[in-house]
């Protein structure tokens, strides 16, 4: 379902999507609330072959609108997704599928200088259930979209057997004296084996405010 804005350009956009079957799968997501380095940001990738036992994936974002305030600071990204992945080669006519499962996102709020990572590769079964939330948030009735203040969450529950990799950053939004942006936390962790994850991440920003342009949130 794809809502379209006054202005031609898509404003909300919702997905609701549930897989099953054998073969190979190949899925790419790349949304932003904000032109640039601004605002929320999602990318997601997957690919493998075998059995796909349940693939659904839930995305909704909203860009803000313009001229209320309210409308201003509805900016979000809410990203689901409940899956479990077996390899099995397959091979149709034409050709051979014979990769194991990769499936890794990285959420990215650029209001408050913070990311999270969560990546599969080589897995031979996969079995996650993964909600992340990254939003803008205006704070008092009266205060102006430019607050640029806001919070990325995420919850991971997942089964591997194969190379997991989580981890958080978070970067201070305004450059220093030498024209960097000062670290105010990291979290890594990789796994090669046979793992069961459960972890919580929130990250809540203040109320400043940065008009930096270069990349300089990098995934983990």
């Amino acid at each position: 379902m794809l809502i379209i804005g006054m202005s031609g350009a898509a404003n909300y956009m919702y997905e609701d999507t549930t897989i099953k079957g054998i073969g190979f799968k190949n899925t790419e997501i790349d949304v932003q609330t904000q032109i640039n380095q601004n605002g929320n940001k999602l990318v997601a990738k997957e690919s493998g072959s075998g059995n796909i036992v349940l693939d659904k994936t839930i995305l909704e974002v909203n860009r803000p609108g313009t001229g209320v305030s309210e409308e201003c600071c509805s900016d979000y990204i809410n990203y689901s997704k409940e899956s479990e992945f077996e390899y099995m080669p397959t091979s149709y006519q034409t050709g051979k599928y014979d990769q194991k499962w990769i499936d890794e996102s990285c959420m990215q709020n650029y209001y408050i200088g913070s990311t999270i990572t969560e990546v599969y590769k080589e897995a031979e079964h996969l079995q996650r259930n993964t909600e992340v939330k990254t939003r803008v948030d205006c704070g008092k009735e009266n205060d102006a979209c430019g607050t640029c203040t806001g919070a990325l969450e995420a919850n991971f529950n997942s089964n591997v057997i194969g190379v997991a990799h989580i981890g958080w950053l978070s970067k201070d939004i305004n450059v220093n004296d030498k024209g960097r942006h000062n670290e105010y936390g990291r979290s890594v962790e990789d796994m090669v084996g046979v793992f069961s994850i459960e972890k919580m991440i929130q990250l809540w920003g203040n109320d400043s405010c940065s008009e930096v342009q270069v990349d300089w949130l990098p995934c983990v």
